[in-house]
């Protein structure tokens, strides 16, 4: 029969979940997780592949503000719950679910399209580029100390119940948000979503926990975790798992690192995702014994080009033509004339000689300035046409900050 696409339906939300389960290997969730997700998905932007009357695929759009390098928040459709049926691959379904879902980003307005791949090399062949990192570590804390920076001892770490404190937590968050770019703008109906404890984290584990770091009464960072207890014939050997870890100045970071490396009965604290120059590298008396392991994190495509390009700012100025490959979305296809600095940038298309070339994949991987367009070039992937083009260009993509994308979608 012929696979028909259409906008998901309300009622049409349980059977779509169930086949999203089945292509990823048929965990379903508990009700708590499941009552999330179906809070979250915008059933309007979500797209269910029907052969009669099964769901053999799914794919769903989630709308998002994502900071941008000189602190601007851009809109971007976040790419996810993308599933196709074991017996129903290998027959162009995923591809027109992505050619779907690109043209209606772009109707949206939304010149930026993102996601987090459940096996990277799948998304390649639609524009995506990898634009953001993330650090995984695991500190022996038996072995491990921290060097405090100046004015630890002037924080003060308070228990909180997690519910309790997640608006003034969440307001800290905001704080940050143009601080770094790839982070997220928690919209309506993300609230709840800090306080999800997946369930790969639950087994074995605590309820969630969190700590607040104040001085003289102002929130300074929190730490949101579970404990998962062990022992051993020598003794306590349990770990402690960060999920969110937060911070608005040295000393309130240095402060909650300090608190869950020395929390009873624990000999190491596993942290999964953090920035790639997150401070704990900086901290720590011995990272060779804090296991540390990068994978990539976001993965991201220009869907109009010339409205990205300008979205952003840069970190010198730069004026410089780009030629655009992109088979995947042709209109981006072509010279675009980049000019701008600190202050903001236009972007427009030109006739003029191009000074680079590179694909939607590699403008998407520097477009959040945390992976060099010299790098690129050194794979590649970016070829210079101009002399001096490149390390100009380079240059005016870089972010001081590492981009990071502080939790999945």
């Amino acid at each position: 029969m012929t696979i028909e696409l259409r906008v998901l339906a309300e009622d049409e939300w349980d059977v779509w979940y169930r086949t999203l389960n089945w292509a990823f290997g048929g965990a379903i969730g508990s009700a708590e997780e499941v009552e999330l997700w179906r809070s979250l998905t915008e059933v309007e932007r979500s797209i269910a592949a029907w052969d009669g009357d099964r769901v053999v695929a799914t794919a769903s759009t989630f709308s998002f503000g994502l900071s941008v390098p000189g602190g601007d928040v851009v809109p971007a459709g976040g790419l996810t719950m993308v599933g196709v049926a074991p017996t129903y691959r290998r027959r162009g379904i995923l591809r027109r679910m992505m050619r779907q879902q690109l043209d209606d980003v772009r109707a949206a307005g939304e010149p930026l399209a993102v996601l987090t791949a459940s096996e990277p090399s799948i998304y390649g062949r639609f524009g995506y580029g990898t634009a953001t990192w993330q650090l995984s570590a695991e500190i022996e804390t038996r072995d491990v100390r921290l060097s405090p920076p100046p004015g630890i001892d002037d924080v003060e770490i308070r228990v909180a119940e997690p519910a309790d404190v997640l608006a003034e937590c969440e307001a800290l968050y905001a704080r940050q948000l143009p601080l770094r770019p790839g982070r997220p703008a928690r919209l309506p109906r993300w609230e709840r979503f800090p306080l999800h404890v997946p369930a790969h984290l639950r087994a074995g584990a605590s309820p969630q926990l969190c700590v607040l770091a104040e001085r003289a009464g102002e929130l300074l960072g929190y730490a949101r975790y579970v404990t998962a207890p062990a022992w051993t014939e020598s003794g306590p050997d349990g770990t402690v798992i960060v999920q969110d870890l937060e911070a608005v100045d040295p000393a309130g970071y240095a402060a909650l690192l300090r608190y869950l490396m020395e929390i009873d009965l624990m000999s190491s604290v596993r942290l999964a995702n953090r920035p790639v120059d997150d401070p704990l590298l900086h901290l720590l008396s011995d990272v060779r014994r804090c296991a540390l392991r990068t994978r990539d994190g976001m993965h991201l495509r220009p869907v109009e080009a010339g409205a990205a390009l300008a979205a952003r700012r840069y970190a010198t100025e730069v004026d410089v033509v780009l030629e655009i490959t992109d088979s995947f979305c042709p209109w981006n296809e072509g010279r675009w004339r980049l000019s701008g600095g600190p202050d903001g940038a236009v972007c427009a298309r030109t006739a003029d000689a191009p000074d680079l070339a590179l694909s939607a994949n590699e403008l998407g991987s520097a477009y959040l300035g945390g992976i060099s367009l010299t790098a690129l070039a050194g794979a590649g992937r970016v070829r210079e046409l101009r002399p001096n083009a490149l390390t100009a260009a380079s240059t005016a993509f870089t972010s001081p900050a590492a981009p990071w994308l502080p939790h999945n979608f």
